[in-house]
């Protein structure tokens, strides 16, 4: 028994002294001095106590009587402060262009990131392959792929569904089944606290409200793709040059404005609604007042309105970060800032973060039916996601 216990401490030091090369080298790259101040050695040195323990706990007894230790993952990332996904852009992974950085797996490693109180570094990868392979060689703390899981099984790595077993609700938006998350092992806390995060029974509802926002079907039936292809193709000409110069004038990528002028009106610039909203941009009477347009049906007063008030909607959420901040803008463009700020407020009391995208979503799915504002704002934005990314990944 003695001689267990002073193996035990023995492997304690081992991993503690480990972890502190691995900081130190991890300082070096970040481009730290090597002798760095009392405060940050002793932040370091705390770090270091508090995840060494659980550093020891992970590993399987048997290394516990050698003299190489290996660094746990979910040790590196506390250390670290940082989750790094190794992933391959598709349409159940993430969406990944110009500045736009987003996907129904992206948004959920998001907030299981988040859990873990870390940020998350995101690789892209060409093929589920090397996105494995990154995993195994200790490049990523997990992969976020679509790989078969002969192919996970092969490289001797665990295979996590982000569905937890629920597939046929992701199936339903059109998003594939296996998408998953890869861990080097299954033992590790990573992917302990990765399972037991997915499966608890609230995460499995939001996780099929996070995708139901990023539905793949809307352009997959043929008549809406040939309709949305027409329109691109036969009035967008008309009013590029208008949608380019407005999105300089206020700081947008050209492309949202496009998507949210076809969500309002299909580009049909003599649009009017039975509500009184007219224009390419739909703009209400008192909106278009305010922002300086006096005919709602000129297409470039139109575009120019609807323009500067996304602009507005942006600044009204400058708190949010930039990964979610256009969905919030967007829906304080369909039913004010106002309202999507009394959300906020209410999932804050809750202990939920207000400046999640994934929260306020479920929030407008789970008060849907009793408030037809919120199902008309989760069809906008999300229509609004999808036609945004259809234009970015072709040529217009």
């Amino acid at each position: 028994m003695q001689r267990i216990t002073y193996r035990v401490k023995s492997s304690t030091r081992q991993a503690s002294r480990k972890l502190k090369a691995w900081a130190g080298q991890s300082s070096a790259k970040a481009g730290t001095s090597s002798k760095p101040a009392v405060s940050n050695r002793f932040a370091t040195t705390k770090k270091i106590a508090q995840i060494s323990s659980i550093a020891l706990l992970s590993l399987p007894a048997k290394s516990l009587t050698t003299t190489h230790t290996d660094i746990p993952a979910y040790a590196r990332v506390m250390l670290e402060n940082s989750l790094t996904i190794a992933s391959v852009p598709g349409d159940s992974t993430f969406f990944a262009t110009d500045n736009f950085q987003h996907g129904f797996g992206y948004d959920l490693t998001r907030s299981y990131a988040n859990e873990l109180g870390v940020e998350v570094t995101l690789k892209a990868y060409p093929n589920n392959e090397a996105a494995l392979a990154a995993v195994k060689r200790g490049e990523a703390d997990l992969a976020l792929t679509t790989a078969s899981t002969q192919a996970i099984t092969r490289l001797d790595l665990a295979q996590m569904n982000l569905s937890c077993g629920a597939d046929a609700k992701i199936t339903e938006y059109g998003l594939h089944p296996k998408v998953s998350w890869t861990f080097a092992k299954a033992s590790d806390p990573l992917s302990v606290k990765a399972s037991h995060f997915l499966c608890a029974d609230s995460q499995i509802e939001d996780t099929q409200k996070l995708a139901a926002f990023y539905n793949q079907n809307l352009l997959k039936d043929a008549y809406n793709q040939q309709h949305f292809e027409r329109a691109l193709s036969d009035k967008l000409p008309t009013y590029q040059s208008s949608f380019k110069r407005q999105a300089q004038e206020y700081n947008h990528d050209w492309a949202v404005l496009v998507a949210m002028g076809y969500q309002e009106s299909h580009l049909n610039a003599k649009a009017v609604s039975p509500t009184g909203v007219q224009g390419l941009m739909m703009l209400t009477n008192s909106t278009a007042k305010a922002m300086g347009v006096s005919d709602r049906v000129d297409p470039t007063q139109s575009i120019s309105g609807g323009a500067r008030y996304l602009e507005l909607m942006k600044e009204s959420f400058a708190d949010v970060p930039q990964v979610d901040r256009l969905w919030f803008a967007l829906a304080g463009y369909n039913m004010g800032p106002n309202a999507v700020k009394q959300i906020q407020a209410t999932l804050k009391k809750d202990g939920k973060d207000p400046n999640s995208w994934a929260n306020v979503y479920a929030y407008l799915s789970d008060h849907a039916s009793t408030n037809s504002r919120y199902v008309q704002c989760m069809h906008y934005v999300s229509n609004i996601r999808s036609y945004l990314e259809t234009i970015k990944t072709q040529s217009v």
